[in-house]
């Protein structure tokens, strides 16, 4: 400090600014290294609860495809699916953030239904949802199977349900839990009149249709197809140059922007379709019980709808359909089809989120061995069926391995590199947005056309 005074005192602000950077560095880097070593040890810490819900999950597998040797066991298949699941590794231990809790916390209470013990997964899910609100996307699937297959206690020899089995006692239960839950844990803040605020910070409306890298969903697709359509009508001089918005959706930046030639998108519209996207879903859910096995399948579409519509999606979102997807996996090979094609094209598109030249090594080793596991296993799981692909669909997976070399290896030394710098994402972002609409329309078909448990097994 006495020699930022002299500093002063010298007249060289300069100097003293310098100086008083250097000292302010000096003072931080200890505070910033402890920082990160809570952050690591705490995810790390926190991960036990992720590996005892896998432990948990691998009990509710069906062994009958077991195989002689401990690598083609379901079970085993199952736990390295999610233990070593190559987008919860990158996005937690190298991104940083604790989402390997909060998905134990869902598939432990994903667990405790095929358990049979409803109340425990109802208290799970009301806790994980005060952590983080983003799994009010598949609440619906939670409410709906917990009055159909819990509050309901019977049904009829055909499947259907029996009315007068309704349980008043169940459904007062249901409902104390949730509203123990949130008292603990908003009472604090509507004790301080900060209710309000909360609220507006959970569900941030300003933030703009897309994020800064557009999540591979349906907007992603509708706002690169409305960029085309306005680069033609530059080129064409169908449009004014003047009346194009100036805030672009191709800026990086996150803000709210208007599209150019098709219509703009407004909240209510992203949850109207939403709303309508899961509906089938949570109809086949009440109509056609399928068991916890159902639930499942509709929890899947339930988060992969909203991935598909939601406002303002980040594309981590796409590891709340991944990772309960990988139970059905091993299950049956038409949802093995599905889950590779869903894991492997989400987890390319989180490969922005690493984008330094050290962590480009270190994504495509950790996707590739992940990627390569995941096929050879269920492969050989389902050996006895037909092929887990069809031509279309290995081509397009096969794909990626051109992309990834043209958006890193070619596109940064070509000369649209400084005045379309946004081409590599969006390229991304609509390549992944089609793997993923197709998956999310291939297990919307298979749930549909599955006949009712009822109609061959009493729920």
């Amino acid at each position: 400090m006495a020699a930022l005074g002299i500093a002063i005192g010298g007249s060289n602000w300069f100097s003293a600014l310098a100086l008083g950077v250097t000292l302010l560095k000096c003072l931080l880097i200890p505070t910033y290294s402890r920082t990160l070593l809570f952050q690591r040890f705490s995810v790390i810490f926190t991960d036990a609860l992720f590996v005892y819900a896998v432990h948990e999950c691998c009990k509710c597998i069906d062994g009958k495809k077991a195989g002689k040797e401990l690598t083609e066991k379901p079970k085993f298949i199952l736990s390295v699916l999610l233990l070593w699941n190559f987008g919860l590794l990158i996005v937690d231990h190298i991104h940083f953030q604790y989402n390997g809790f909060l998905s134990g916390l869902m598939l432990l209470s994903i667990a405790r239904f095929f358990q049979k013990r409803h109340m425990e997964g109802a208290f799970l899910f009301a806790v994980l949802l005060h952590f983080k609100h983003i799994y009010l996307y598949v609440a619906p699937a939670y409410g709906v199977y917990l009055l159909r297959s819990y509050c309901f206690t019977a049904n009829k020899p055909d499947g259907s349900i029996r009315w007068n089995s309704f349980s008043f006692v169940r459904l007062i239960s249901l409902g104390l839990i949730v509203f123990l839950v949130s008292a603990l844990s908003l009472g604090p803040f509507l004790a301080l009149n900060q209710l309000p605020q909360v609220f507006s910070r959970l569900f941030p409306f300003k933030r703009g249709l897309c994020h800064a890298y557009w999540a591979p969903n349906f907007w992603a697709l509708y706002s690169a197809l409305d960029k085309v359509l306005s680069v033609i009508g530059l080129e064409l001089k169908l449009l004014d140059p003047n009346k194009i918005p100036k805030a672009s959706m191709t800026s990086g930046l996150v803000q709210q922007f208007q599209h150019t030639v098709l219509p703009s998108v407004t909240p209510l519209a992203t949850f109207i379709c939403t709303l309508i996207a899961m509906l089938p879903s949570v109809f086949c859910l009440w109509f056609k019980p399928q068991g916890p096995r159902g639930f499942l399948r509709c929890l899947i579409l339930c988060a992969l709808s909203s991935f598909m519509f939601g406002w303002h999606v980040h594309e981590k979102a796409i590891l709340l359909a991944v990772l309960p997807m990988s139970l059905l996996s091993v299950g049956k090979a038409v949802d093995a089809s599905i889950f590779l094609i869903l894991t492997t094209t989400g987890h390319y598109s989180l490969f922005p989120l690493l984008f330094t030249a050290p962590e480009l090594p270190i994504k495509i080793v950790l996707m590739l061995l992940f990627t390569t596991y995941s096929i050879s296993s269920l492969k050989t799981l389902f050996r006895k069926e037909k092929p887990l692909f069809n031509w279309m669909e290995t081509f397009y997976l096969l794909g990626l391995g051109p992309l990834e070399v043209f958006c890193e290896f070619v596109f940064p030394f070509t000369s649209w590199n400084l005045k379309y710098p946004f081409i590599p994402l969006l390229l991304t972002s609509v390549y992944c947005a089609v793997g993923i609409t197709y998956a999310w329309l291939k297990l919307y078909v298979s749930v549909l056309t599955d006949p009712p448990v009822g109609k061959t097994k009493k729920q």
